[in-house]
């Protein structure tokens, strides 16, 4: 089902990090139920392309699903990821609406299914402070005291894990690498923390892969921090290194800045070369693969998926690189 292309560099910092499977993993496998994630075989996590919020929600919003064996069935995980500054008590109204979004797509394309998979809904909330709201969908009907066992099979009812980074403290986020200081980065945008040594842990940026620290300085440039102090945060790296890495990098996309309108051309005709080919070897592409493929911006990515996509096997192949 498609949405609306996102602009947001939130929304691009976390699909082009999170659509990696291991990434979600190790982040889910932390903050699930520990009997559900135990039963979960995350080996074979896979992610799903495809959007289901709502067109005006796509600014303030992004949401990735994923399948995998649940106890030997059939189970999805969709993950919304939520930048809004202010509290949205319909929030589970909305999960169920995208839920009941992902089960009629999949009727759709298998007619013949009798039964529906688990869906476990995960919201991830960028907030600043942490919000009050219910992860029980029946906590938004008014239902009398007195009837409440009685009306209880009447009403759909559902829990989602709420994981609000304003509850969680930097050295507390869970995950692999890539995932920890992503999200640490958005938890530091939304506090004006852009430099301070929890989002700088050198021992944490030495783990994280090149294309992810590539990803996080483009974050941190786009907030429009003070240069002077940006650089006297990178002097203080002590692995030089590193240190050089982050530096050049810095310059690189700064130049890039006064080249932006080329470079969204360049970028613009590379996403649809890598969709033509696509096309001319598989035939139709869904709509969420391209909308996936237009959402990324990083050229060295780019090239890259281009090679894949010349050389994968299967779409599918294509999908698990994005």
């Amino acid at each position: 089902m498609p949405g609306e292309k996102s602009h947001q560099p939130n929304d691009k910092l976390f699909s082009i990090t999170f659509r990696r499977a291991e990434n979600t993993a190790a982040l889910l496998q932390a903050k699930l139920p520990q009997p559900i994630a135990a039963a979960i075989d995350w080996s074979q996590l896979r992610h799903q392309p495809g959007s289901f919020i709502d067109s005006h929600f796509s600014r303030s919003h992004t949401d990735l699903l994923f399948s995998a064996p649940l106890a030997g069935h059939d189970c999805l995980i969709y993950l919304l990821f939520e930048h809004q500054s202010t509290r949205d008590r319909l929030l589970p109204l909305r999960l169920l609406r995208y839920m009941v979004r992902i089960w009629e797509n999949l009727v759709e394309t298998n007619p013949a299914r009798e039964r529906l998979p688990v869906i476990l809904p995960v919201v991830l909330s960028q907030n600043a402070e942490t919000w009050e709201i219910s992860p029980q969908f029946a906590a938004l009907c008014d239902v009398p005291e007195s009837l409440a066992s009685d009306l209880l099979a009447f009403l759909p009812d559902f829990f989602f894990a709420h994981l609000q980074l304003a509850a969680m403290a930097f050295e507390a986020i869970p995950g692999a690498p890539a995932g920890i200081l992503v999200l640490r980065a958005m938890k530091a945008e939304r506090l004006g923390r852009l430099l301070d040594d929890a989002l700088w842990d050198e021992e944490l940026i030495l783990r994280v892969p090149r294309r992810v620290l590539q990803l996080v300085l483009r974050y941190i440039l786009g907030a429009e921090i003070d240069r002077e102090s940006f650089e006297a945060r990178v002097a203080k790296i002590n692995d030089p290194g590193t240190r050089s890495a982050v530096m050049s990098l810095a310059q690189r996309y700064r130049q890039e800045g006064r080249q932006e309108g080329r470079q969204e051309g360049r970028q613009e005709g590379r996403q649809e070369y890598i969709l033509e080919v696509l096309t001319i070897r598989f035939g139709r592409i869904p709509v969420g693969l391209k909308e996936a493929v237009h959402g990324i911006e990083d050229d060295a990515m780019l090239q890259e998926l281009l090679r894949t996509a010349i050389q994968c096997q299967s779409l599918e192949a294509f999908t698990e690189e994005i």
